[in-house]
């Protein structure tokens, strides 16, 4: 990294420019991770295309910004429109990288670059998580690493001086962040771990190799079966097998076993499974696991009291996003709604609150930690004399 000198010996906003046109740049390069990593291809190979009809485009068609409006938002090759979130995602992410240098650039050209990363890790989080219900662990458990190795290059991201202590503030908060969100994801799980659906009526039910449908309804058994001892049941009046039929029998399925009635089974073999009945119950997750990854991120970046913050900020902006989202009939109690961007939100939020805001936190949170350590302490029995 450059030194404090080199930095100051050049107009600040220069780099302001620079910081945008570099984060359009990196905005290019995002667009290939948010459409390439849920689909599990190569981000490197091949070059960039277009999905439609495969040309590979020209690095003089691949301009960021400029691009997009110089075809009219169509590809080149085809003509097939090309969706504007391209372009939205490349202005984003410079406007991000602006917005990181005039922030922290003044305090530490260091803290400027690492939230910049930081803020590429939402961009790509936030549109897959929204679009997929996914976070990449390139995302999470890499983002996590490149957190921990900025707070050693740049530990001033933790209000320190020292590398190592930087590298301890980043992994105390990962751990932290971890730690704390799957503990909420283990008491949601014990408390509303399942999702009762009542059916119209007798209702048909299939059972395939990937996912269980109703009428209305696809529940894909990997968002379903995160444990062994996650498991469906339902009170069926007929299964269907292939081979053979049953009546009036209890059915329950995991990730291990197929029991209906009294009969139990390896569910492996069993390719399609037909049930009539009028309701069934499933397992479900209050979070993700890749929420709590993608908390080990954050607080690797944003240290422990960072963390705090991320979490309650959040769950605030989830919650209203909720109600907001059932008052209008768009959402109801059992859709899922991906968690990671009202994460990155809050985070967001903490990254660029103004100085007064964010000490009035830092005291707040300091006096409660005094006053469960005192607690704890006071309720300590006492040592023998």
């Amino acid at each position: 990294m450059p030194s404090s000198e080199t930095w100051e010996a050049v107009p600040f906003h220069y780099w302001t420019f620079v910081f945008f046109v570099f984060g359009c740049i990196v905005g290019s390069f995002l667009n290939v991770c948010i459409y390439r990593m849920p689909r599990e291809e190569s981000i490197s190979t091949p070059p960039s295309h277009c999905p439609a009809c495969g040309y590979q485009i020209p690095w003089h068609l691949n301009i960021p910004l400029v691009s997009w409006i110089q075809l009219g938002g169509r590809c080149a090759n085809c003509g097939i429109s090309i969706s504007p979130r391209y372009v939205l995602v490349e202005f984003l992410t410079g406007i991000a990288f602006m917005c990181s240098w005039l922030a922290l650039g003044p305090i530490s050209p260091g803290m400027a670059i690492a939230t910049s990363i930081l803020m590429s890790l939402f961009i790509v989080a936030t549109l897959i998580d929204y679009e997929h219900l996914i976070i990449p662990d390139e995302i999470t458990l890499g983002g996590a690493g490149a957190g921990i190795a900025a707070s050693f290059l740049a530990p001033s991201i933790h209000g320190k001086e020292d590398a190592v202590q930087g590298l301890v503030a980043a992994v105390i908060g990962s751990c932290v962040g971890a730690g704390v969100v799957f503990l909420i994801l283990t008491l949601g799980k014990w408390m509303f771990g399942r999702k009762y659906i009542q059916l119209e009526g007798i209702e048909e039910i299939t059972f395939t190799e990937t996912a269980i449908h109703t009428k209305d309804q696809i529940f894909p058994f990997e968002d379903m079966f995160f444990r062994k001892t996650d498991v469906v049941t339902l009170k069926a009046e007929r299964v269907e097998l292939a081979d053979r039929c049953y009546r009036d029998v209890p059915v329950s399925l995991s990730p291990e076993k197929l029991v209906i009635g009294e009969e139990e089974m390896d569910p492996d073999p069993v390719r399609f499974m037909r049930v009539h009945a009028p309701h069934i119950t499933l397992p479900q997750e209050a979070m993700g696991l890749g929420d709590v990854k993608f908390m080990a991120t954050i607080g690797a970046f944003l240290g422990w009291q960072g963390t705090f913050f991320t979490l309650f900020v959040s769950a605030t902006i989830g919650a209203v996003v909720g109600i907001a989202l059932m008052s209008i009939q768009k959402s109801n109690r059992s859709t899922y709604i991906p968690y990671g961007p009202y994460l990155a939100l809050a985070a967001t939020i903490w990254v660029f609150l103004p100085i007064d805001l964010r000490n009035h936190w830092l005291s707040l949170l300091n006096d409660n930690v005094a006053l469960v350590r005192e607690m704890l302490s006071s309720s300590s029995p006492p040592k023998p004399q």
